[in-house]
C-alpha cells in the first residue's frame, strides 16, 4: 500500500500549479514526512525545460516554494497542536540555482523548519540531483486568516 502524500492527504481540490493534485497541467508535487524533514521526488519532462535537457528555473523556483509552503504548513500544525495544518501562503522566498538540473533523472526535495512562531514559519529548501545540490531555498510563510483569498483553498 503506497502512503498518500501531505497534498493528497490534507489538500485533495488543491488547484495550485505546483502541488494541486486536482491540476492536470500542474506539476502534481506529491511530498512526504521523513521525520522532521519533507520530503518529495520529482521527474521533469521536456516541456520543463529552460535548454535542452535543462530543468526551467522558473519551475525549479515553483517546486522549491510549494514543497516548503507545505514544510511550513506541517510545522505550525505540529507547533500549534492542530490536527489539520494551516493555509499558508509565501510571504518571501529567494532560490539560488547553483548547477543546471538535468530532466532525464528525478529530482529530490528536501524542506526543513527552521524557525517557527504562531503563525509564520521560515523554511530551508534543497533539490538535488542525484547527489548534487543544485538550487536552495529559504523563505519566510504565513498562516492566513479567514478573510484571506487562499483561506478557503484546501
Amino acid at each position: 500500500m503506497t502512503e498518500k502524500s501531505i497534498q493528497d492527504t490534507y489538500a485533495p481540490n488543491l488547484i495550485c500549479f505546483g502541488c494541486g493534485p486536482k491540476n492536470e497541467y500542474g506539476l502534481q508535487l506529491k511530498s512526504f514526512l521523513e521525520g522532521d524533514m519533507l520530503v518529495a521526488t520529482w521527474q521533469g519532462q521536456e516541456k520543463h525545460q529552460a535548454f535542452e535537457g535543462m530543468l526551467n528555473g522558473g519551475i525549479i523556483g515553483s517546486l522549491l516554494d510549494c514543497h516548503c509552503n507545505w514544510a511550513a504548513s506541517l510545522g505550525l500544525m505540529q507547533q500549534n497542536g492542530g490536527e489539520t495544518p494551516p493555509v499558508c501562503v509565501t510571504a518571501e522566498y529567494s532560490v539560488k540555482l547553483h548547477h543546471p538540473t538535468p530532466i532525464a533523472i528525478p529530482v529530490q526535495l528536501r524542506a526543513w523548519v527552521e524557525k517557527c512562531k504562531t503563525r509564520l514559519a521560515v523554511i530551508r529548501g534543497e533539490m538535488y540531483s542525484g547527489d548534487t545540490m543544485t538550487a536552495e531555498c529559504s523563505g519566510t510563510f504565513v498562516a492566513v486568516k479567514p478573510d484571506h483569498p487562499a483561506y478557503h483553498r484546501f
